[in-house]
């Protein structure tokens, strides 16, 4: 078998509402999928991270870097490609859109591997540990309104997801000290005194400022605080880490395991939260996994993305080994977005209705069964919603 041809579709729509994180504002929903065909009519999907003009340039390096380095090998040398592709952009991405764009060809290499096998890719990586996993819901994104105003709508917005049916939720923080914990206070006010709930501040605290949300997380009695600073900081997060109760988490922004060494031996995470259509896709996100687990730092897969972000990360939920065992061990946690998605809610041929699945089973989630990642996307609507390099539909 033979890869004849890597295409890069990025998709875009205008969402109804403008959402916000610490660092901006966005009027668009967008994704980058890629598509890998081979001369046996085996095709195989994968998802790169980075939103908007990330995923337009992200496109280039996809289709006009890497694509030429592996025309006609063997699809199925998934470990042979990475290290050839790896090797020859180590002088110009060790991390960052380079190290994104291999991820997407990474995934879609393992979705040929599970399909030639017949296979789904838990199977494929050693099996199941886990049929289905709870999964939190992901919102209470900011928006360009007075404080006051917000905490009312992240109280309603927070209560309405608890009832829902997720197993936790999850909030954004960013206007700064004092308001974001005004904002945290309406979150817990909504979701009642034992449900469970995060912050995500997505690094925009220095080192003084995270310790004075911090703690008020710890009164509060939050699950985790989210990238709460600038992920270089690595002496910051082990400050942070021995100084407060709330479980600090973060890595979504770092990039293979030589970045992820450095995280976990400065012992500064609580929770890991890779991000595997970014650090260099499932081969690279099994090598990161290993070396969490070899730190004992349980592992919270970072998701943002397209349905194919999704049933790749439930894949590897399910293969993941229990940390660090027992009759009830700590169980990870898929991520969901609760916000308007038509890239994860009506891409496939088959949706995978997260929220019906949530509300139907107690907060939890089944893993796809079919092979490779165990969804298919459909071609039209990838063609409704498809741009091109300068954005144009």
């Amino acid at each position: 078998m033979k890869i004849t041809r890597i295409i890069s579709h990025v998709l875009s729509y205008d969402m109804p509402e403008v959402l916000g994180y610490s660092q901006q504002y966005y009027a668009k929903r967008s994704a980058h999928l890629v598509e890998v065909q081979t001369d046996e009519g085996v095709t195989g999907w994968g998802e790169c991270f980075g939103p908007g003009n990330v995923a337009i340039a992200n496109k280039g390096i996809v289709e006009k870097v890497i694509q030429p380095m592996v025309l006609g090998m063997d699809p199925m040398d998934r470990d042979v490609i990475w290290h050839k592709v790896y090797n020859l952009l180590r002088d110009h991405g060790q991390k960052g859109m380079p190290m994104q764009a291999l991820s997407g060809v990474d995934i879609a290499l393992w979705d040929i591997a599970g399909k030639v096998a017949n296979l789904p890719l838990h199977k494929l990586i050693g099996g199941a540990h886990r049929d289905d996993v709870p999964c939190y819901g992901y919102g209470m994104m900011l928006r360009d309104e007075p404080v006051a105003e917000l905490a009312a709508r992240f109280e309603d917005e927070a209560a309405a997801i608890k009832d829902m049916g997720f197993a936790a939720t999850k909030m954004k923080v960013g206007f700064g000290p004092k308001p974001d914990v005004k904002l945290c206070e309406a979150v817990r006010r909504g979701v009642g005194d034992e449900f469970r709930f995060m912050v995500d501040a997505n690094h925009c605290y220095t080192t003084s400022d995270a310790f004075y949300v911090g703690r008020a997380l710890d009164e509060l009695d939050a699950y985790w605080f989210e990238e709460p600073i600038a992920p270089e900081d690595l002496d910051g997060y082990r400050e942070l880490r021995a100084g407060l109760r709330v479980n600090i988490s973060g890595g979504e922004a770092e990039f293979n395991r030589w970045g992820w060494r450095n995280i976990l031996e400065n012992r500064g995470l609580d929770i890991a939260q890779p991000e595997v259509c970014a650090l260099g896709g499932i081969s690279e996100y099994l090598r990161v996994l290993a070396l969490c687990h070899a730190h004992f730092t349980p592992v919270i897969n970072h998701v943002w993305g397209s349905a194919i972000a999704v049933a790749t990360n439930l894949q590897l939920l399910a293969a993941m080994p229990p940390l660090p065992g027992g009759m009830h061990p700590w169980e990870p946690m898929l991520e969901f977005d609760t916000t308007d998605n038509k890239f994860r809610d009506e891409l496939l041929a088959e949706p995978l209705d997260i929220q019906g699945q949530v509300k139907a089973n107690k907060g939890r989630v089944r893993i796809p069964t079919g092979p490779g990642i165990g969804v298919t996307p459909d071609m039209d609507f990838i063609k409704h919603y498809e741009i091109d390099a300068e954005g144009r539909g």
